[in-house]
């Protein structure tokens, strides 16, 4: 094969490479032409509390320290960490999520879940009935729920007037592509639609690692889940 050649089929490879690592996700980052293309952000494990439990970790009359905000209005990180401890072991300086909550939610990743040694179902946030038992240790004490760890369903939130824009709902399914080296489609991912939502697909670490996606990459919806 002569240099001509070798240029040749090298423009052809790279011509593939960047289809297949576009697939157009990248080609408006804005979204601003584009309804269908959603930001990605990656959630960590977390934890939300009710009030009483809060108080119980950090102490009576303890209130939340607000560390940064979140991308949907309202929802902020907090100073607070405590240990999560399971059967299987514990996983340490474990994040709290505001403001508090009716009942408190303690969110892993399939990974945690060995660890912990827990059989966390997949549930929508909410979702918590007959989900598994954990113990949290703050500062001040502990809290044992009997329920209330569960691994999230990868979900979008989108405000209503995003929703209705391409004929979608709350509680919607639809299928959505990602992009680059780990190039797959994410099923039956969950719509949340809210006048309070901002846009945005949340996933956990599991997922993300298996779709090469960090904070601010973007993916495509594709259509409603079959």
């Amino acid at each position: 094969m002569n240099e001509k050649e070798i240029a040749a089929l090298v423009a052809k490879v790279m011509a593939e490479l960047e289809k297949t690592n576009c697939c157009s996700c990248n080609s408006n980052v804005n979204g601003d032409d584009d309804p269908y293309l959603v930001p990605v952000g990656v959630s960590n494990r977390h934890i939300h509390l009710s009030q009483a439990d809060f108080e119980t970790l950090f102490g009576k009359g303890a209130t939340m320290t607000h560390f940064k905000d979140l991308s949907q209005p309202g929802q902020f990180a907090c100073q607070e960490v405590v240990t999560l401890v399971g059967p299987g072991g514990a996983i340490e300086r474990v994040r709290l999520l505001g403001p508090a909550r009716k009942q408190s939610q303690i969110e892993v990743s399939v990974a945690d879940c060995f660890k912990l040694g827990v059989k966390a179902p997949l549930r929508d946030s909410g979702d918590l009935s007959g989900s598994a038992a954990l113990t949290m240790v703050g500062p001040a004490g502990s809290v044992s729920v009997p329920e209330g760890c569960i691994i999230a369903l990868k979900h979008i939130h989108m405000h209503t007037s995003d929703a209705e824009r391409i004929g979608l709902k709350d509680k919607d399914h639809v299928d959505v592509q990602t992009c680059g080296d780990r190039n797959l489609i994410f099923q039956d991912v969950l719509i949340r639609a809210s006048e309070n939502f901002k846009l945005e697909m949340h996933v956990d670490m599991d997922e993300a690692n298996a779709a090469s996606l960090t904070n601010g990459d973007h993916v495509r919806i594709i259509g409603k889940s079959k």
